[in-house]
């Protein structure tokens, strides 16, 4: 199968280095693309084999499966500039949240599909978003799940609950880093322990968190239970949180589905309007 990704910005080069890594793919069946050429360069150099196509043409025409790994602005005029080129037997896959696969359906005959990958993906884990359009034959459907499952536990999702999803498997890594820096800053202002110290800390107490959940020893609700013994310290600082963080991931719920909203109505003038 050859394998076609249009834009190696950061998630087309984890989409591209995780397929490669976890051997879903082959560097001899992957053709990529960028409007910078550089950025095609370096990920051709780090993974031999790999062609740098000279046109969206020349990577349309001779790819099976294709990815369009671009901002959504940029769907639509990309897709009707080069909508003669794509088949009916290929398999087009949009990796952004708000474009929907209906909308790609409107503009080129190929099977569609939505895949919404995550930056632990490249560590061949997390979870992968499937959304699959109407047309989308059973061949593709079977040939991206098996071909996904190789760096991830692929997920078919209705698309009401996209944008949660997302924000869960896509967005949370960042969020969840974020606070994890925040955390660490506030060890190193509020003690005396070091930054070098406290990341690796961090570093090892949250893969520890993560092996205890994969291998099933506690749930989330378990695992509070077991280490914030009534009285102590753990549930002096569990108080703290509940306290100050309130309606703080309503709010960001909130605030990204507000966001999705508003791109997805941009976007729909061009595909449907």
């Amino acid at each position: 199968m050859k394998v076609g990704i249009i834009g190696i910005g950061n998630m087309g080069t984890i989409l591209s280095e995780a397929l490669l890594t976890g051997k879903a793919i082959s560097p001899s069946n992957l053709m990529i693309i960028n409007r910078t050429k550089a950025k095609a360069e370096s990920l051709r150099d780090k993974y031999k084999g790999i062609t740098i196509a000279n046109s969206p043409k020349e990577l349309i025409e001779t790819s099976d499966l294709i990815f369009l790994c671009m901002k959504p602005k940029d769907f639509y005029d990309f897709l009707h500039q080069n909508r003669q080129y794509f088949r009916k037997e290929q398999c087009l896959v949009s990796i952004t949240s708000p474009i929907q696969t209906a909308w790609l359906e409107k503009v080129v005959s190929s099977s569609c599909a939505r895949a919404i990958p995550s930056i632990t993906n490249r560590a061949l884990s997390g979870i992968t978003l499937f959304t699959f359009g109407e047309q989308c034959t059973d061949k593709w459907k079977n040939e991206l799940l098996e071909t996904f499952s190789m760096i991830s536990t692929p997920l078919i999702i209705s698309e009401e609950i996209t944008r949660v999803s997302s924000d869960i498997v896509s967005c949370g890594p960042a969020f969840f880093s974020y606070m994890t820096r925040r955390f660490i800053e506030a060890a190193v202002t509020e003690t005396k322990i070091d930054e070098k110290t406290a990341e690796k800390l961090f570093e090892h107490m949250l893969i520890g968190l993560g092996d205890l959940l994969k291998k099933g020893y506690y749930s989330l609700s378990e695992l509070e239970e077991k280490v914030c013994v009534k009285g102590g310290i753990t549930g002096e600082g569990i108080r703290v949180l509940e306290n100050e963080l309130e309606d703080t991931f309503e709010k960001v719920f909130q605030a990204t589905h507000k966001k999705y909203a508003q791109e997805v109505q941009e976007l729909k003038k061009d595909f449907v309007d």
